[in-house]
């Protein structure tokens, strides 16, 4: 996990070895030569990706694949969220390093202590299938894009929606590889523990609007991001709201920054006009295009 874009780019590097350094452990060695079970702990998983995500972005920087004009928005999808926040000038790299491996802690210990499952829920509407996890005592954690939301809670809620969902029209559901039912009140220890890290973290007012995952709204303030912050572990993500909001505002082009192309995806279910990039390799940071967009 990006390997490609460390060997290419000089400020991708330095994000590494910023990691590296402010961790008590080889982030750097951990993505590139595993082993895989250590980094798919949420814990370790986590800050790799975020790691890898701004190395994206900085390489693209560097090696002029951004437009030169500032993004009209920013956004990030659960954990992306920080990278979104560093990305907007909101929050330092080394500050947010220490966030989401205490992110990553937190919800893996509350996933251990209030064991939960998580499914894709394909082909049903948002009205139906909150009425059916009511039902089923499950709750949506992702909204995703038309006909795509995730569901969570404890194995058997998750179990009877999926039943349901199915009986009314879902033409499939399928089981997450997950530790835990992210975005469900299951995570609310772990958002007792993010109130008080975010309380210690400085943050700034971001340059550019960061829209919210909790409402799909914009956030322009120091204090209304910590708040989000902890909310975003236990409520649900709202995607497709929030790609919505960024369309209605007259956004045409986005960017996806990480390893994976599932935002790209995404973003194409939501509107098929919006231009859609992806930036997950050395290739894609030298790529060009002619407008602003959010990370």
């Amino acid at each position: 996990m990006g390997r490609d874009v460390f060997d290419g780019s000089a400020a991708a590097r330095r994000v590494f070895e910023t990691a590296d350094r402010v961790f008590d452990f080889s982030l750097t060695s951990l993505c590139f030569e595993g082993p895989e079970d250590a980094l798919q702990q949420t814990e370790n998983a986590q800050p790799a990706i975020f790691t890898t995500s701004l190395a994206c972005l900085e390489a693209a920087r560097e090696l002029g694949g951004l437009p030169a004009e500032p993004p009209a928005f920013v956004a990030g999808h659960s954990l992306g969220e920080y990278t979104a926040l560093v990305a907007a000038g909101a929050l330092a790299l080394e500050d947010g390093l220490r966030l989401v491996r205490e992110r990553g802690r937190l919800m893996q210990q509350a996933g251990d202590r209030n064991p939960g499952a998580m499914a894709a829920i394909l082909g049903l509407d948002e009205e139906p299938l909150t009425a059916i996890c009511q039902e089923a005592g499950a709750e949506v954690c992702n909204l995703n894009a038309p006909g795509q939301i995730v569901i969570g809670g404890t194995e058997r809620a998750v179990e009877g929606a999926m039943a349901l969902a199915l009986e009314r029209g879902a033409s499939r559901g399928v089981r997450l590889k997950v530790s835990g039912a992210f975005h469900t009140s299951l995570m609310a220890p772990a958002a007792e523990g993010m109130r008080r890290a975010v309380a210690e973290t400085p943050l700034r007012d971001p340059d550019v609007p960061v829209i919210a995952n909790t409402t799909g709204a914009p956030i322009a303030s120091a204090e209304e991001l910590r708040e989000e912050l902890v909310l975003q572990l236990r409520q649900a993500v709202q995607w497709q709201r929030s790609m919505e909001h960024m369309r209605d505002q007259g956004v045409g082009v986005v960017i996806e920054f990480g390893p994976g192309r599932v935002l790209t995806g995404m973003a194409r279910r939501i509107d098929r006009k919006i231009a859609v990039r992806n930036v997950s390799d050395l290739a894609g940071a030298r790529a060009q295009t002619a407008s602003p967009a959010p990370p």
